[in-house]
């Protein structure tokens, strides 16, 4: 038998991310088009890379119809110009559909069935909503295998407001607003705009432009602001349009590859996987998944929360962050933990949002050599969570 190889995360990539609806950036685009950007962005960085090494193209959509269909991931590597002879699939985990999709094809490197794969995701949540056309079992509720709440991802953050009542709306507007703070910052320091594709994007009326940054967020929002927003899932609820990550659109995707055939091809290593674990919970309450994915993923692997370094976390609500930084006794404004800001503020489409936490994180990681592990974490939908550890390839400390 082969030993496990390492697994090397070579560099991220992200289209801008756009509001969801007919006035959204990406109204008049095609998800797969999206795709085809990213893929595109990915092999014009990396010329060394030959495209007929690349073994594998895994794209995630959680809405997987129309643009978003078609075992996306094979019709996209075809559209975007690589060899025929370069194969591609279609994954699924909702919100950590990217994620999945690394986790997927790493283990296939790590195993020796791939030395190159490229894995993302995309979400167009305009042209299809969350839940377009699915047709749930009526057991699922009938034979109360689930709260009825657990089909409504706001319903379920309130839930998780309910079990947590420490955690209250001031905490998590307070969260919301820092996000906004960080990610504004972040922008204008110049760590977010790198990563970024543009993309060419077409007005019926304006006709055509370029979409350069991301469309969703709100700079100078405060406190007193998201204190008066409305409580769409429950009267006097907690979970608003401000604490929450809206509805959008967008797609990312990355180049992953054994170490060593990374090194032999020039390209950069900028993560190295160390290991991940994904969980299951109570539907009704998906956000506090992360939680149990991470103690799972960290026992795997032998390391404990304070080897971590820098802590990259979806922000699908602010509730289950907090949720996850109470648990481990981690103060909510920690500056490990999203230093960039997050999806409250740039946005959450879906699918694609687990690549998107680990771009942030290499890049963190190239800047920061005094830290060795990191994670990327999320909520899942129908109740799950997952978790992923990394290690910093420029890490110091054994010198």
């Amino acid at each position: 038998m082969s030993a496990v190889r390492n697994v090397a995360f070579v560099e991220g990539v992200r289209t801008p991310f756009g509001k969801a609806g007919d006035k959204g950036i990406y109204a008049n685009t095609r998800a797969d088009d999206l795709v085809v950007k990213v893929i595109r962005e990915l092999l014009r960085r990396h010329p060394g890379l030959p495209p007929e090494r690349i073994d594998e193209v895994a794209v995630a959509a959680t809405t997987q119809t129309g643009d978003q269909g078609l075992t996306i991931g094979r019709t996209a590597a075809l559209l975007s110009g690589l060899p025929k002879s370069v194969p591609g699939f279609a994954i699924d985990r909702m919100c950590a559909g990217a994620m999945t999709a690394v986790t997927t094809t790493a283990s296939g490197i790590g195993f020796g069935a791939y030395d190159i794969v490229v894995a993302g995701g995309v979400e167009h949540m305009g042209r299809h909503p969350m839940g377009e056309g699915v047709d749930p079992n009526p057991r699922i509720i009938a034979d109360k295998l689930v709260d009825p709440t657990a089909l409504v991802m706001g319903q379920t953050a309130e839930n998780v407001h309910d079990r947590y009542p420490e955690i209250t709306k001031q905490r998590t507007d307070a969260y919301a607003a820092r996000s906004q703070e960080r990610y504004a910052d972040a922008v204008k320091a110049g760590k977010i705009g790198p990563e970024l594709v543009p993309v060419a994007i077409r007005h019926p009326e304006l006709g055509w432009g370029l979409a350069t940054e991301d469309e969703p967020p709100r700079p100078g929002t405060t406190v007193e602001q998201l204190a008066g927003l409305k409580t769409p899932f429950r009267p006097h609820g907690r979970v608003t349009a401000g604490n929450a990550a809206g509805l959008n659109d967008g797609a990312t995707g990355a180049i992953l590859a054994e170490e060593g055939v990374a090194r032999e091809l020039g390209l950069p290593v900028g993560m190295r996987l160390v290991g991940y674990a994904f969980a299951g919970v109570e539907p009704e309450v998906m956000g506090i998944g992360p939680v149990p994915a991470t103690e799972k993923a960290l026992r795997r692997a032998g390391l404990s929360i304070s080897d971590i370094g820098l802590f990259e976390i979806n922000e699908a609500f602010a509730v289950q962050v907090l949720a996850f930084l109470d648990h481990f006794g981690i103060a909510e404004d920690d500056p490990r933990v999203n230093p960039w800001g997050g999806a409250i503020a740039c946005g959450h489409p879906l699918a694609s949002s687990g690549v998107r936490l680990m771009t942030q994180l290499s890049r963190q990681f190239a800047e920061r050599p005094d830290v060795r592990y990191g994670i990327t974490t999320m909520c899942i939908g129908i109740g799950m969570g997952g978790t992923v550890i990394w290690e910093n390839p420029a890490w110091e400390g054994d010198k």
